[in-house]
């Protein structure tokens, strides 16, 4: 099945998730969330795996279940839905989620494990690695993404406070990100023609994140 857009209820389901995140709403929607939603969702990403997924990773759409075991929003469905391509978390990723504030997009290492890490900062520290990195994120922003992820508030053990790239060396995380408000668009082709070119313009950072960050030991163990 070809993408022909999220289905003319999407954003009203999710507003209305909102409000009433519970299960007696969940079940009584749950026939909107698949049609209008979730086969969506999976049409999109058929689409575009052929293009993103060569030598990088597989396609999947999120649960829409929250883990709450640890959380104190004990809420039980999410009020989004996501999708990605990765080989695993870390290493690259491309991103689409759709909820009421509309499309959101992104890619990079959105969770690193402390193998992960290690791998990411010395390649950081390494100067031409590093440039490359500092380089891409510099053409990003120019382009109008948000570079977001989990910072270190001092530099990170091991390495000097005047390194050319701290700023970068302290991250935990590191990802770019733009969005959409909703929009006609969201229910028509144009939806998956700003998903690729959007993609597209994150490929080499995911090819970075790819070459030199790659899957975690633990999560291949």
């Amino acid at each position: 099945m070809s993408f022909t857009g999220f289905g003319e209820y999407a954003i009203d389901f999710f507003d209305g998730l909102v409000l009433d995140n519970t299960k007696a709403y969940w079940d009584d929607n749950r026939d909107t969330y698949n049609a209008d939603v979730r086969a969506p969702m999976e049409a999109l990403l058929a689409e575009l795996v052929g293009e993103f997924g060569t030598d990088f990773g597989e396609a999947k759409v999120f649960r829409p279940y929250r883990d709450v075991r640890f959380a104190k929003d004990k809420t039980p469905y999410k009020t989004h839905c996501g999708g990605v391509i990765e080989q695993g978390r870390g290493g690259g990723a491309y991103y689409v989620q759709i909820g009421p504030e509309g499309l959101r997009v992104g890619g990079g290492c959105f969770h690193l494990e402390a193998d992960q890490i290690a791998r990411f900062r010395a390649a950081i520290a390494e100067d031409i690695h590093g440039s490359v990195l500092e380089k891409l994120i510099a053409k990003l922003t120019k382009q109008g993404w948000d570079i977001l992820g989990e910072r270190l508030k001092t530099r990170p053990k091991g390495y000097e406070a005047d390194h050319p790239r701290i700023e970068l060396l302290k991250h935990k995380s590191l990802y770019a990100a733009r969005s959409w408000e909703p929009g006609d668009f969201l229910h028509e082709r144009e939806c998956l023609t700003r998903v690729r070119k959007a993609w597209r313009e994150l490929k080499a950072l995911n090819t970075w994140a790819r070459d030199h960050v790659g899957v975690s030991l633990r999560s291949a163990s």
